[in-house]
């Protein structure tokens, strides 16, 4: 069994350095904070056939690190047209195709979410797929609030989804 590799890039942000994982066609596989790596690294393993995987260093700026650098910049209209892969379940893929459909500067409650997909009573489950989720801001799970419309947790951390939210509000 060989392992699968993926290039990694990384970013500074105005949320953090972030890593971004790519494959060999350029589809977006991983994107989070650098000091969630250990994460990134499981929901790869995860996502990964036979959960091995090798990570190269590139220097060669991928589709997704531009989209990353635009959506900071202020123009958020390149974060949707980014391929991106996942092996994730029939369920988690329903989930965050949803999650991709949610306007930019929108939130909605994992209850909402729920129904969206055609799957009222499974709010919780919902709200585990949104924590598989290993490609933040493309698929923006940090757009699902509670449903008192508090912030509820996220991957990377509460203060970056308040900081995401209030960076879309404005675009």
């Amino acid at each position: 069994m060989s392992a699968q590799t993926f290039a990694l890039e990384s970013l500074q942000t105005p949320t953090g350095k972030m890593f971004i994982v790519t494959d060999e066609g350029g589809r977006l596989r991983a994107a989070d904070w650098a000091d969630h790596e250990d994460r990134m690294r499981r929901l790869l393993r995860l996502h990964c056939p036979q959960g091995i995987f090798e990570l190269r260093e590139t220097s060669q700026p991928s589709a997704a690190r531009n989209a990353l650098e635009t959506y900071f910049a202020g123009d958020a209209g390149f974060i949707n047209g980014v391929a991106t892969v996942t092996n994730g379940t029939e369920f988690q893929r329903a989930v965050w195709d949803a999650l991709r459909r949610i306007p930019f500067g929108q939130t909605v409650s994992y209850g909402a979410l729920a129904v969206a997909i055609g799957r009222p009573k499974a709010v919780r489950a919902v709200g585990l797929a949104n924590g598989a989720n290993p490609i933040a801001i493309f698929v923006p799970c940090h757009r699902v609030i509670g449903k008192d419309n508090s912030l509820t947790g996220y991957g990377g951390g509460l203060e970056r989804k308040r900081w995401l939210l209030k960076h879309e509000a404005s675009l």
